[in-house]
């Protein structure tokens, strides 16, 4: 659970690290949309290959962030075992234990996997290339509009980047107290699923505690620095769209057009 990626920022001059982070949230939240298109060979072919690009660009090792990605890799194999049982379409290619599986079923089995895969890397590319700082601020930015009608936006901006920043630090927490109740003599891994979901228990009440305390500290910790808000709140550094940005935006355009010239 140390390696979990998701709201881990790794600082880094790549390409991706310098890109506006509002040009990063709007290609995220593009790419979110096309990849449901994707319906053929080659369209979630170019998709792959899009990960790929950015994910090497990036500048960090692959081995970190597919490391980092296998808390997620039980949900991908569970969506595709899913799949297999439920989906009963195209021929009989064979069985298990008596039970058919049905060609439909695999190949839709992996079209939502890698659909899924891809969405967790690219999603997780945002956390890694850009601090927590940013995030917030092109949040309030991309929200601003909704300010004339006294929508929190600066509130939900930062609640937002809280979250995602935390998101490591209860899982290595989550780590800390299973193994404090393992060598009490907790058995998370065997037994009855009722037992096992009973033993659950006890990891989750220090947990929440934890959590409560930790969010007790940090508003204090805020406080102490006067702070009060967004309400005439400066920024030493303002967002600014560069010739990169619109860079990243043309090549996303290029995959979007040959994703649709590739789609059945």
């Amino acid at each position: 659970m140390n390696n979990f990626i998701v709201g881990q920022y790794v600082p880094g001059e790549s390409f991706i690290h310098r890109l506006d982070p509002r040009t990063k949230i709007a290609l995220i939240f593009f790419f979110v949309i096309i990849v449901f298109f994707a319906n053929s060979v080659g369209s979630y072919g170019i998709l792959t290959l899009f990960a790929i690009v950015v994910t090497v660009s990036t500048r960090i090792k692959p081995t970190f962030i597919l490391k980092g990605l296998t808390p997620v890799w039980f949900l991908i194999i569970f969506t595709f075992i899913l799949h297999l049982i439920v989906t009963k379409e195209g021929d009989i290619l064979f069985q298990i234990v008596g039970y058919p599986i049905y060609s439909g079923a695999v190949i839709q089995g992996l079209a939502i996997s890698l659909r899924f895969f891809l969405l967790i890397l690219i999603t997780s590319m945002l956390t890694l290339t850009t601090t927590p700082i940013e995030i917030t601020d092109a949040i309030e930015t991309l929200l601003g509009p909704f300010k004339k009608i006294r929508f929190p936006v600066h509130e939900l901006a930062l609640m937002m980047s809280i979250s995602l920043r935390f998101i490591p630090t209860l899982m290595q927490e989550t780590e800390k107290i299973s193994k404090a109740q393992a060598s009490r003599g907790v058995d998370f891994r065997t037994g009855p699923l009722k037992e096992r979901i009973q033993a659950v228990v006890p990891l989750l009440v220090p947990l929440f505690v934890s959590a409560f305390k930790r969010a007790e500290e940090l508003a204090m910790a805020m406080e102490a620095r006067g702070y009060r808000g967004g309400e005439g709140r400066t920024k030493l550094r303002e967002l600014k769209t560069q010739s990169i940005d619109v860079l990243a935006y043309g090549i996303f355009i290029l995959v979007a057009i040959g994703l649709f010239l590739w789609r059945n």
